[in-house]
């Protein structure tokens, strides 16, 4: 894991440095935009947060307002989350406002942006890290698939996203404590009462294949066992030497 947090610090310090951040603006906005198989979202609603992510991210560069802004974005069921600074209150009324009509389809919008200068390259490395730790923390558990919650730092704040269950969201929380620096944990939660009928029955069906397998191979495994016994028989039968043609 050490190994692991240092590569991703210096992966990410070498994107910052090389004036690569407004492309990716965090690790959050690379996970966001990844479709996974394992999502509860719809693929339309999928794809209409995938088109509100691409229009919040081009959206800083074509307003001189946002400037001197510095501004993150995770979408998750057309709800919009904001983090990053801005100069003046100014700024942040005029932030809102349009971030609400950039998509027509954005349904609710989160607003974590604070007034003050731009965080640092140190700060922004170290947000990154804290995310990728939790990601990776998330795939060492077994209470939800990892790609169901999403996640952003900022300010060693974590913010996490995603359509959960009560026992999910309190699991995702326990286990993004764990990750070094995190200093706050915002949950913006769609929350289910039931995880979807469909990924219980996917989850029964590969129970049910791994027991068969675990059957097949304890199968195969005694028999194997059957036939080296049969085998030394042989051997010792016939003075510790196998006939020839013998089938083992």
């Amino acid at each position: 894991m050490k190994k692991l947090l240092i590569s991703v610090f210096l992966i990410v310090n070498s994107f910052l440095l090389t004036s690569c951040l407004p492309a990716i603006q965090g690790a959050s906005t690379i996970s966001t935009i990844i479709t996974t198989t394992n999502d509860r979202r719809s693929a339309g609603e999928v794809l209409d947060d995938r088109t509100i992510m691409l229009r919040m991210l081009a959206w800083p560069a074509q307003d001189i307002m946002l400037e001197d802004a510095h501004l993150n974005f995770m979408v998750y069921n057309k709800s919009l989350l904001i983090t990053g600074e801005v100069p003046n209150n100014a700024t942040l009324k005029h932030t809102i406002q349009q971030a609400k009509i950039q998509d027509p389809k954005i349904k609710q919008v989160f607003n974590e942006i604070t007034v003050g200068p731009n965080s640092g390259l140190l700060s922004r490395s170290k947000d990154a890290v804290i995310t990728a730790q939790i990601e990776t923390l998330f795939h060492d558990q077994e209470v939800f698939h990892p790609t169901l919650v999403r996640v952003m730092t900022e300010n060693q704040t974590v913010y996490l996203m995603g359509a959960v269950t009560q026992r999910e969201a309190q699991k995702a929380v326990k286990v993004a404590s764990k990750a070094k620096w995190v200093k706050k944990i915002v949950k913006r939660f769609d929350y289910l009462k039931t995880r979807p009928a469909a990924e219980i029955e996917r989850d029964r069906q590969r129970e049910l294949e791994a027991q068969k397998k675990a059957e097949l191979l304890k199968k195969q495994a005694e028999l194997d066992a059957k036939k080296a016994a049969l085998k030394r028989q042989i051997q010792e039968l016939n003075g510790g030497t196998t006939m020839e043609g013998t089938p083992f």
